[in-house]
């Protein structure tokens, strides 16, 4: 088992915002395979970083879902213009022992 982090630097003042994009989408993401997606914000961390945190059973499969992801429909309206609120980011894999 995979966990995945997607971490996201928001523009100031703009976390909350984008953490409610990705909240919307969740159900999108776990009919893709994803298990146990959550959204974060930070307490004590670097200003406005918002992640997904995720679990997946082969990075192939997460691989697949973010290659389409975001031109399907639904999400891409969610997501519509979500590139505006962020400065950056990474994405950490861990393998779960």
């Amino acid at each position: 088992m995979l966990l995945i982090r997607e971490v996201f630097n928001a523009k100031p003042g703009k976390a909350g915002e984008l953490a409610k994009k990705f909240k919307q989408v969740i159900p999108y993401m776990e009919k893709e395979g994803l298990k146990n997606v959550k959204v974060m914000t930070d307490l004590i961390s670097n200003y406005w970083t918002v992640v997904i945190e995720s679990e997946t059973e082969e990075f192939a499969r997460f691989e697949k879902e973010v290659r389409g992801f975001t031109s399907k429909p639904e999400v891409k309206e969610i997501m519509k213009d979500y590139m505006s609120l962020v400065d950056g980011g990474y994405r950490e894999v861990f393998k779960i022992e």
